[in-house]
């Protein structure tokens, strides 16, 4: 059984290692050992600590168990969007471990994700999605995304094409 909760600013160490692990799965074949190690430590768990303290970040966990096997995040808006309206708001993450992949809680946390942005006063939410995975790119389509922009995504020293998607609420 999946549940869902807010997750608490002690939960940092929680965060960063589910947001490298799942990077590292989906992503880590992509890059020099250089370029990931540099990513790697900005989201390290005190930079993940400190967003849990900061009050523009919500951030909401999957769990299993007890155990948190995904999360998703959401603040003001901090991509650099060319045109944003005065009120965007930001999806920032939206990580799950492989083996629940699949079986509804993207959708449940993006419903979640898109609720929030709304109960906070937003008008509309930005995201970034790799050009190269076309599944996610299809899931945000379906959650009401368009494709708008592209956007460089640094790793390290290499800049990934990414998409910037904006979905009205």
């Amino acid at each position: 059984m999946i549940t869902y909760r807010d997750a608490t600013p002690a939960e940092g160490a929680v965060l960063g290692g589910i947001a490298r692990a799942t990077f590292i799965d989906t992503f880590g074949s992509l890059y020099k050992l250089e370029d990931m190690a540099t990513f790697l430590a900005q989201g390290s768990d005190v930079a993940y600590a400190a967003e849990l303290a900061d009050p523009d970040i919500a951030v909401r966990f999957a769990e299993t168990g007890g155990a948190p096997i995904g999360f998703c995040k959401i603040s003001s808006l901090k991509l650099p969007a060319s045109a944003p309206g005065p009120r965007a708001g930001e999806l920032r993450q939206l990580y799950i471990y492989k083996p629940w992949q699949g079986l509804g809680i993207a959708d449940e946390l993006t419903r979640w994700a898109l609720d929030s942005a709304r109960a906070r006063g937003f008008a509309e939410i930005w995201l970034s999605v790799f050009t190269e995975n076309p599944r996610a790119r299809r899931f945000y389509a379906r959650h009401g995304f368009i494709e708008i922009e592209p956007y460089h995504f640094m790793v390290g020293d290499q800049a990934d094409e990414d998409i910037l998607c904006r979905a009205m609420l």
